[in-house]
């Protein structure tokens, strides 16, 4: 069982590889996001221990760009950052597991072994309408085969229409699933930003993808309009 450490604490890398190397891994160690995304590129691993606060490249775009280079090895992060967005970045970038440090070293063994058990993840399939086109995994957008630059809202809310491409959800679904179920401001919020995916996905492109079905809410043309 191949496993690449991406740890910049030294002392920490070493800790860990001696454990996993007593326990029958077979361990790399790099010390920073570009060896990381290197290594990770190059070389098959069946899971990677990846920090997110690295030298020269933080886990987030080593992350990013081993995903959008088709590696697909299960990835562990392993940080000391705790935060809920931290988390929720992480897993949005195709990351498999998050642990927080200091940590079990019996605990990292077994979410190891399980990621292992279950393999890599097969790459998720890329959403269309028409020539409308969403990437979950590299969160790309291109629209006539040109990428189109999504601010993080403009994205959430254009993937949950993609999901639902066909039917009418409503403006009270789309605040539970791409604000917060607990939100209170105003929702006309949605209507704002419906017009920002318009103009950036409808109209440079003489489209009428975003329909809004009056009463009722919006619907994604499953055709890309």
């Amino acid at each position: 069982m191949r496993v690449l450490i991406v740890e910049d604490e030294v002392p920490l890398a070493e800790t860990v590889r001696h454990g996993l190397t007593e326990d029958g891994f077979v361990v790399e160690v790099v010390h920073n996001g570009e060896d990381a995304v290197w290594a990770a590129t190059e070389n098959a691993y069946d899971v990677i221990v990846l920090d997110i606060m690295l030298p020269k490249l933080n886990g987030y775009k080593v992350l990013e760009q081993i995903r959008e280079r088709g590696v697909w090895s299960p990835v562990l992060m392993l940080t000391a950052k705790d935060g809920d967005y931290d988390q929720t970045d992480a897993f949005d970038l195709g990351a498999d597991d998050y642990l927080t440090k200091p940590f079990s070293f019996i605990v990292l063994v077994a979410r190891l072994r399980a990621l292992i058990r279950r393999g890599a993840p097969e790459r998720p399939v890329v959403m269309t309408a028409g020539d409308l086109a969403l990437d979950p995994v590299r969160r790309r957008v291109e629209r006539a085969g040109q990428e189109v630059v999504l601010t993080r809202r403009e994205y959430g809310l254009l993937e949950f229409l993609m999901r639902h491409r066909g039917e009418t959800v409503s403006k009270a679904e789309i605040l539970d699933s791409v604000w917060d179920p607990a939100f209170e401001g105003d929702p006309n919020v949605v209507e704002v930003y419906i017009r920002y995916l318009r103009l950036k996905l409808d109209a440079p492109f003489e489209r009428n993808a975003i329909q809004t079905q009056r009463g009722m809410g919006y619907r994604l043309d499953p055709d890309g309009g």
